[in-house]
């Protein structure tokens, strides 16, 4: 009689990369997240090691695919950029993000977004934020002793980590630069470049124009000199006449 051996080893967990779900509800939310992420990806361009996501799940305890949220953008600064199925904490050093934006719609209830702000404290973000368009409301946390504390920041606020800069003393927000420059959709960033083409080649024209110029100001030069002395000038009253200096008329008869 032959009897099996169940093995002992674990199976693999799966962790799921969508919940089925649309990224966004409408299209502002959809927009908004867009303009974050976008600018985002432009303000760390060049730092290699600042991870920006939007609509990814991120799965902080390994061996629980339950236990997730998929922030609107989140930010994981010290974290190699790079693609992702899912951001699984324990492949990133344990590193959570560190910075979490959630931008609210109709869909959006009371209690998910007490579940939420419950796993971005307890899982490690330093720095939450919630964006209501409907009536340009902006809420943030930062990490305290305990968690996540609430901080009341008017109309105008900084980033600590990010160092972006958030006002809502309009009628919509504005996020901007370190540096003041405001966010900009992809339709504004592509004109902007698209002014500064037009710019770029209007000034190599130009350069080309002077260019241009300044040869034929040569040429005529060039010509006027021999037909100056052929006239019986000497060159002293050649480059009396051309405003030049008599080593410029010797060297332009000399070429001749």
């Amino acid at each position: 009689m032959v009897s099996q051996i169940e093995s002992s080893a674990p199976s693999e967990i799966f962790y799921p990369e969508s919940d089925g779900q649309p990224m966004a509800n409408n299209t502002e939310h959809f927009e908004i997240i867009v303009l974050i992420k976008g600018n985002l990806d432009i303000l760390f361009a060049d730092d290699p090691n600042v991870f920006i996501a939007g609509d990814l799940f991120w799965y902080p305890i390994e061996g629980n695919n339950k236990i997730k949220y998929a922030p609107d953008v989140m930010v994981a600064l010290s974290r190699p950029k790079g693609r992702r199925s899912s951001y699984k904490q324990w492949e990133e050093g344990n590193q959570p993000p560190q910075v979490v934006f959630e931008i609210l719609s109709p869909v959006n209830t009371s209690v998910e977004m007490d579940r939420k702000l419950l796993f971005y404290s307890q899982y490690g973000v330093e720095e939450y934020y919630i964006y209501d368009p409907a009536n340009n409301e902006l809420r943030v946390w930062l990490r305290g002793e305990y968690g996540l504390d609430w901080i009341d920041v008017g109309e105008k606020w900084v980033s600590p980590r990010l160092q972006i800069n958030f006002d809502v003393s309009g009628e919509q927000w504005q996020l901007s630069y370190p540096d003041g420059q405001l966010f900009m959709t992809f339709g504004e960033l592509m004109a902007r470049s698209q002014a500064a083409q037009q710019q770029a080649q209007a000034a190599e024209q130009q350069a080309q124009a002077a260019q241009q110029q300044a040869q034929a100001a040569q040429q005529r030069l060039q010509q006027a000199v021999p037909r100056l002395l052929s006239m019986g000038l000497n060159r002293e009253q050649v480059a009396d006449a051309l405003s030049l200096s008599v080593e410029d008329v010797e060297a332009i008869a000399m070429n001749l």
